[in-house]
């Protein structure tokens, strides 16, 4: 525990040195370069980004309900769903 705090307050106080008041500056496509957002490449994909099918609206519905997760987890989702919420 001590040798870990130590090289914490190590890396901090260098890093303190190194940045000191400027900060660190990187260019704007430089930071660009390495951070790239994934481009949906089909209307497919966008629409199952936005729009979750009926399995998977049912698999969090049990989720949000502890009772079903706990039990889904023990027996199986689809027995745990139809024993609270009915029929699917």
């Amino acid at each position: 525990m001590r040798v870990l705090l130590a090289s914490l307050i190590v890396t901090l106080a260098l890093a303190v040195l190194c940045c000191g008041e400027k900060g660190i500056k990187i260019k704007k496509e430089v930071a660009n370069s390495f951070v790239k957002r994934q481009k949906r490449s089909s209307l497919y994909e966008w629409y199952y980004e936005y729009y979750k099918s009926p399995m998977e609206q049912m698999h969090e519905r049990c989720e949000n309900y502890p009772p079903c997760d706990y039990l889904s987890d023990q027996i199986g989702f689809s027995m745990a769903y139809n024993r609270f919420f009915g029929r699917y």
